[in-house]
């Protein structure tokens, strides 16, 4: 009788859900990574921002800016409908392209990369732009184009010149990580469009074969790559942030050693609060800590990817491709950079979504993220009017 009246709430609330306006547990689920975000960048760049601007939560309230101009010009986007985007979404690409070349001539130079374009109040990395750009304009390309991509190469062979281009603007930067995602994201939306599987050797193999040869031809790269696989052959040297990331997450054990209580960001692991926040997650809420962030990953990777399934159940292929390609964005991102803080790859410089200080990130995937709300409403709106 329980399990009854059980099944029956469930089956209720599962019909009450399909009546929201928006997929509120999705929403929900982004307030909190975004909350167990600050709460983390709080914690880990403490002391970094005590020894350079003499103020322990200069990166919090940093972060809580960029959140909060990011919450505005998502909830602008949110109000454009989808029409929108599919007319603009070649002026986007072809304006991130100059940005890349903007970034080249002008953009300030990081850790040996140049990939910021200073602003003034904030530092604005392009390829995070650059991503929104090819997800928007590969969902209008395989709308248009959809049966002619299933059915030959020519429709893929297009891509070639607009999708080179950017990738050797990337790669010149140099920002690997991010060509990497574009590359997987690009071959993740073909699949799910319906291109065969070989149609992955035509995406990835040429952007995977022109990332070895650089790595190759350039000692410091290849030092960067083949320094995870032994890290502790150096741990002074060239392994020395990994070997601390890694001590950070073997102090976690299984429940942490407390919120706050993290020794490894008093400035003994470099970037702790952006590139390796995770090992400070790891040390300071333990395994069961970080099987919570993945299930949370999880789950907003499950509700992008419901929403991109409805909306091509309705046959709205623009709208539901964009939800796949900003799943897949967001997914990948998170597997790559704790990939890389528990030396599985080598290091990225990609953010953890939502988690890891950077306004850049944190303000397109927020934009990202209201055009999947707008994809969601116009399907559910399509649905009421059947």
């Amino acid at each position: 009788m329980i399990l009854s009246n059980q099944y029956q709430q469930l089956v209720h609330w599962r019909t009450a859900s399909k009546q929201w306006p928006v997929d509120y547990l999705l929403l929900a689920g982004l307030l909190l990574l975004m909350i167990l975000g600050l709460t983390m960048v709080a914690s880990s760049s403490i002391a970094i921002s005590e020894k350079r601007f003499d103020d322990p939560l200069h990166y919090l309230y940093r972060q809580i800016f960029s959140l909060g101009l990011g919450g505005i010009a998502a909830w602008i986007m949110f109000q454009f409908p989808l029409a929108f985007w599919r007319k603009h979404r070649g002026s986007l690409f072809i304006g991130g392209l100059a940005l890349l070349l903007l970034v080249l001539i002008f953009g300030r130079e990081i850790n040996g990369s140049q990939r910021w374009l200073p602003l003034g109040v904030m530092n604005f990395q392009v390829s995070e732009f650059m991503k929104l750009a090819v997800v928007l304009f590969m969902a209008g390309y395989l709308d248009r184009h959809g049966h002619a991509v299933r059915e030959s190469y020519e429709a893929v062979f297009r891509l070639a010149l607009p999708f080179g281009v950017m990738a050797l603007l990337l790669l010149m930067e140099p920002d690997f990580g991010s060509t990497f995602v574009i590359a997987v994201i690009l071959t993740g939306m073909l699949l799910i469009a319906g291109a065969p599987w070989r149609f992955f050797v035509i995406t990835v193999l040429p952007i995977a074969m022109l990332l070895v040869t650089m790595i190759i031809t350039s000692p410091y790269r290849m030092a960067r790559v083949t320094n995870f696989l032994d890290p502790w052959s150096d741990p002074f040297g060239q392994g020395y942030q990994l070997t601390q990331a890694l001590i950070a997450s073997g102090r976690g054990e299984w429940f942490g050693v407390g919120l706050g209580e993290s020794v490894q960001k008093l400035l003994y692991l470099p970037d702790a609060h952006t590139d390796f926040l995770f090992s400070i997650y790891a040390e300071e809420l333990g395994l069961i800590g970080v099987v919570g962030l993945i299930c949370l990953y999880a789950f907003i990777l499950w509700r992008c990817f419901r929403i991109g399934r409805k909306s091509l159940e309705q046959q709205q292929v623009f709208g539901g491709l964009i939800a796949y390609g900003v799943g897949i964005w967001l997914a990948l991102q998170a597997i790559i950079n704790m990939g890389v803080n528990l030396g599985l790859f080598p290091t990225k410089g990609l953010t953890l979504p939502f988690m890891s200080y950077g306004g850049s990130s944190a303000m397109i995937l927020l934009i990202a993220l209201a055009i999947v709300f707008r994809v969601d409403v116009t399907s559910r709106e399509n649905v009421s009017t059947e």
